[in-house]
């Protein structure tokens, strides 16, 4: 069955079972000559635990620097006199730009959200925030930032992943 769940070889699970036991991580256990019972060790437990915390630590550092990015892009159209945000999408992304958009610090702008890519607007700049959208909708529109190219413009996350 693991085999089958992982797609890989019979050999190759073996082998990566035989590895784990041997680290100390699992034990294994025969239940009969077809099955096997494979129990998580205190050890591989702590380290399954520690892996874990070290992906939500570089998770959460990475969401502080896209939103650190909003954040400057958001100042920069707001510097330039923007007051009126549409956010397309309802993505995570979506979530961070409506996050950094109220940490910036100001109260006279207004934020409001669509789904669609809308025929006419009436001033504002539209944030898109989704992957998925026609292109060819936009070019009625005066004023758009496609969130997820401006944030794909610098390589502040490689270097950022680099440093650490």
């Amino acid at each position: 069955d693991l085999s089958r769940h992982m797609d890989l070889s019979l050999g190759m699970i073996n082998m990566l079972i035989k590895r784990l036991v041997t680290k100390g991580y699992i034990r294994t256990k025969q239940l009969d000559k077809r099955k096997v019972d494979y129990i998580l060790t205190p050890k591989g437990f702590s380290e399954k635990m520690r892996k874990s915390v070290k992906y939500t630590v570089k998770t959460l550092n990475s969401i502080g620097m896209i939103k650190d990015k909003l954040k400057a892009l958001l100042v920069e159209l707001y510097d330039k006199g923007e007051r009126n945000f549409i956010i397309l999408g309802e993505s995570d992304l979506a979530f961070l730009v409506d996050f950094a958009l109220k940490e910036i610090g100001h109260n006279d702008y207004q934020i409001s959200h669509v789904q669609e890519i809308p025929p006419v607007m009436n001033g504002g700049v539209l944030l898109i925030c989704k992957e998925m959208f026609d292109a060819q909708l936009l070019e009625s529109l005066n004023k758009t930032v496609n969130v997820i190219e401006e944030l794909a413009k610098d390589s502040f996350l490689y270097e950022a992943r680099r440093d650490q």
